[in-house]
């Protein structure tokens, strides 16, 4: 038995770093549109790449989301899992012996199986894919991607998805350190920005749902501003209202900022387990540095929780001009974390005819 697959209930999946991957995150996606489901993977070691030691199983949890495309078809999105990691060369044997387990427990209608891989990506372990200045260039096309991740692999049935759903490339942080190491591993401006931005009398605050309002209004000019994809205010509601107790693993806290009684910066830090992450940020375009105070205040916020790792939760990939999240790069570069590259979108279809149709879909959107 290389690999195995038993169904469990969402509630007992155990506490996780991987936000994505708690019940936590299933309900959110369940208010979405999704059906979440749970398993327990029991997989060999030798599978994992892994020659050496006591060649047992290993055992982790697993959330699956059900989508459907139509009232026929469906697909399986597996977000930031499976949080097994094998081996560079054993990644596509891996996924494809995951994905034959995981189909019997699927709908019978389930197209194809959908893996949003949280693992480092093989090709920003390559000095080739970097340039001079040691800024990534990112991976090559999708089909030598999709060669070098089907080798060993016995179909040849796993694709580079048309597009990644959560972010690609982000900023960790070593919440281990002491505060003043923090500091001073910051660029000089970005500390400056957070002593400026004190000075001036800028105080954060956590707010609970009954200011999910101010939080909307910042967050609508924000997402105006930057031409992004909009998100209801009840959809942000759902996100305080649907959280765990910290036991369970998972704290939501909306962080605002405000000078002379105006909200000028907020954001979602979410703690799970050992992990805060900085979900959704929002502010005014003059907010005099209050989005620095605001980051600043929620990092130590995370170290009092015991988080040992802070998860800025997207960036652009290199400081290339013309990337959208050039400047989200540069502000949260600033605070001294180590840029992390992961693999992204890649699906398994069960379906072939029905994937080819949905996949040309996807990319003519």
């Amino acid at each position: 038995m290389l690999c195995k697959a038993e169904k469990k209930e969402v509630d007992c999946i155990n506490p996780t770093n991987i936000l994505p991957q708690t019940p936590y995150w299933g309900r959110i996606k369940n208010e979405q549109g999704y059906i979440p489901n749970g398993f327990e993977i029991t997989v060999s070691k030798v599978l994992l790449g892994e020659t050496s030691g006591n060649l047992g199983t290993i055992q982790d949890d697993l959330l699956v989301l059900i989508k459907y495309i139509n009232s026929e078809l469906c697909y399986a999105y597996v977000p930031y899992g499976p949080k097994i990691e094998p081996t560079f060369e054993n990644q596509g044997v891996f996924l494809e012996e995951l994905s034959e387990a995981l189909k019997p427990s699927l709908p019978f209608n389930c197209v194809f199986i959908r893996y949003d891989l949280l693992w480092k990506n093989q090709w920003a372990n390559e000095d080739d894919y970097f340039d001079g200045s040691g800024n990534w260039n990112g991976p090559p096309q999708s089909r030598v991607q999709e060669f070098r991740v089907n080798y060993k692999t016995s179909h040849w049935n796993l694709y580079k998805s048309p597009s990644d759903i959560l972010p690609k490339n982000t900023f960790f942080l070593d919440l281990a350190q002491a505060e003043d190491n923090l500091l001073y591993n910051m660029r000089y401006n970005t500390r400056y920005n957070i002593k400026r931005a004190k000075k001036k009398g800028i105080q954060v605050k956590e707010y609970g749902v009954e200011h999910i309002s101010q939080w909307y209004k910042l967050y609508y000019e924000t997402a105006k501003r930057h031409q992004m994809p909009l998100q209801n205010e009840d959809y942000f509601a759902h996100i305080l209202n649907n959280q765990d107790n910290y036991a369970k693993g998972v704290n939501v806290k909306m962080l605002m900022a405000d000078y002379d009684g105006q909200f000028l910066a907020s954001m979602f830090l979410v703690l799970s387990h050992r992990r805060a992450s900085y979900l959704y940020g929002a502010s005014l375009p003059n907010n005099k540095m209050a989005s620095y105070a605001l980051q600043w205040e929620s990092i130590k916020l995370a170290k009092q929780w015991g988080c040992t790792e802070y998860d800025m939760f997207g960036s652009a990939p290199n400081l290339n001009d013309s990337h959208p999240l050039r400047g989200v790069h540069i502000y949260k570069k600033g605070f001294g974390g180590n840029l992390f590259h992961r693999m992204g979108c890649w699906d398994y279809p069960y379906r072939k005819e029905e994937y080819d149709l949905f996949r040309l879909q996807e990319i003519s959107n």
